[in-house]
């Protein structure tokens, strides 16, 4: 079964044309108009000399631009490759230069960044400006997004294979953004099996049966409507937020802000009728609790009867906020997806009358743990190993076969991606995530992983947030330090946090120092920020 997201997505646009599908404030497309504009900039890139496994840098916020070009990436068999947008200067230039870019897309607020990297990229050959107000510089060579569109008729329809790279970059938590590669057809059939079974259909061997399916589905109930609340230049905005979902005929609808504004999300999913929202942990979710208890404290009506799903993925979602969520919208299943970009390894749902754990999960069926000789761990023997993928599997990383090595291995025969997540069982069997390998910390001759320790330390009242990091320390190695922000109108001790932790976990995994801060860093996605917070704890030392 041969499948590429431009082919399905084509046909869901000529099999429900008239269905939205992609809102952003009042701009609305449906998937017919979605589909002409993506071809008409498909056509642009053909023009340009742009072809198969040419690469296409966007570097835009989350805007319906990003999405159709995206999409008009995939119809001419280009890889578009995501660049997150709070790079600057040399972050920039390596990122754009590692992927071959030979396209641009970005927005006129970040033209002063692309100005400065711009002359030492010859390879782009055509670099497009969305407007999203007064351009911060002139970027030579330059095209508006609109006047492009107005000027190529839409790109006829190609073949396409499912052995096309599909590339996405991640930064992880440490060292320069690595592209993660998939083939085509391997992704669409992941994502699209996905989809199907968030909204009760299957993929058969024909996916031409889904599309029928999906138009049926779509004619009885209407659309199936997701919101991305995290950038979708990240995997979990854009795989679980819009692939997946468009995979099924799905409403995509993009929040305005872009600084992830909760009454915002309340706001469209009642007027959207949104069916699933997508976050980022607690980065995300306890704003949208803060706004639901801020709601029924002033009696505001804040209809979330539509919203079936919220799904996170990437970093911890702790129980206790999932419990808030709860309280507000018991019609939902919260589902907390442990996965990467290297891949997906197991989920943990929540709902009404289920109990919400923090780092516990059902492994997928694919999933195994191994120790350091390749052994596989099992729930009952009290070890601790890395978590591998054997499901869909990324052929490798972009021009690094050395990390590609180590990341993508065989054993017993099976094809496995070892993200780098370090895990245990619990006594029922559950997959336990300990944390990154990298991130763990050695103090006096023991191993603590960061969050377990941020967890305890945020179960504290008044803690809202919390990172650990490890300082050097001559007697220790490596002593813990936690990096927190409170409630507003909060107040805490470092010996009272510290106090507490101890009552929640073993002595020596307790912080030996608390930092306290206005806001913890995390990226615009939610996720932790190690370095920034290993830099505010060595300031305040």
């Amino acid at each position: 079964m041969d499948m590429h997201f431009a082919t399905l997505w084509e046909a869901y646009a000529d099999a429900i044309g008239d269905v939205p599908a992609v809102i952003m404030g009042d701009r609305r497309f449906t998937w017919r108009e979605y589909d002409e504009r993506a071809a008409r900039v498909a056509a642009a890139m053909t023009a340009a000399g742009l072809g198969p496994d040419d690469k296409a840098g966007l570097y835009l916020y989350n805007s319906n631009e990003y999405l159709e070009a995206h999409y008009a990436s995939f119809k001419q068999r280009i890889v578009p490759i995501n660049v997150n947008f709070r790079y600057l200067g040399g972050e920039l230039e390596y990122l754009l230069d590692n992927a071959d870019c030979r396209a641009l897309f970005y927005h006129s607020s970040l033209a002063d960044r692309v100005a400065e990297v711009v002359t030492k990229l010859p390879n782009l050959v055509l670099i497009v400006e969305v407007d999203d107000g007064p351009a911060t510089a002139d970027v030579p060579g330059k095209v508006m997004y609109e006047d492009l569109v107005a000027a190529h008729p839409p790109a006829p329809r190609i073949e396409r294979s499912p052995d096309d790279i599909y590339m996405l970059y991640t930064g992880g938590t440490t060292g320069m953004p690595k592209g993660v590669m998939y083939q085509m057809g391997d992704i669409t059939r992941g994502h699209a099996a996905n989809g199907a079974g968030q909204v009760g259909l299957e993929l058969g061997e024909d996916w031409h049966t889904l599309v029928d399916d999906v138009t049926r589905a779509r004619a009885e109930t209407g659309p199936f409507v997701s919101v991305p609340c995290c950038p979708v230049m990240h995997g979990t905005g854009m795989w679980i937020g819009v692939t997946i979902p468009h995979c099924v005929g799905a409403t995509v609808v993009l929040l305005t802000d872009r600084k992830f504004d909760a009454d915002e999300l309340l706001r469209v999913v009642e007027r959207e009728n949104v069916n699933m929202a997508v976050i980022v942990g607690d980065a995300f979710a306890r704003p949208i609790a803060d706004a639901l208890d801020a709601a029924a404290r002033e009696g505001r009506s804040c209809d979330t009867s539509s919203l079936t799903r919220i799904v996170s993925s990437g970093v911890m979602w702790t129980m206790e906020v999932k419990n808030r969520l709860l309280q507000h919208v018991p019609q939902a299943l919260l589902i907390d997806a442990m996965g990467s970009t290297e891949g997906a390894m197991a989920v943990s749902i929540a709902a009404n009358g289920m109990p919400a754990e923090t780092a516990k999960f059902a492994m997928n069926p694919t999933t195994k743990v191994f120790d350091d000789d390749d052994t596989e761990v099992v729930p009952g023997d009290g070890r601790t190993g890395k978590v591998a993928n054997g499901g869909l599997t990324p052929v490798g990383y972009f021009k690094d076969p050395e990390k590609s090595a180590r990341t993508f291995r065989v054993i017993n025969g099976v094809r496995y991606s070892f993200p780098g997540d370090l895990a245990t069982f619990d006594e029922n069997g559950q997959l336990v995530l300990l944390g990154r390998g990298s991130q763990v910390i050695n103090t006096a001759g023991e191993k603590v992983f960061p969050e377990e320790v941020e967890e305890a330390v945020k179960r504290f009242a008044g803690v809202r947030d919390c990172l650990v990091v490890g300082l050097p320390d001559d007697k220790f190695g490596q002593r813990v330090v936690a990096v927190a922000s409170l409630e507003p109108g909060a107040s805490a001790s470092e010996a009272d946090v510290i106090a507490f932790v101890k009552t929640q976990l073993s002595g020596y995994k307790a912080p030996k120092g608390v930092v306290f801060v206005a806001d913890v860093p995390r990226a615009p996605n939610g996720k932790a920020d190690y370095p920034g917070a290993k830099t505010l704890a060595e300031d305040a030392q």
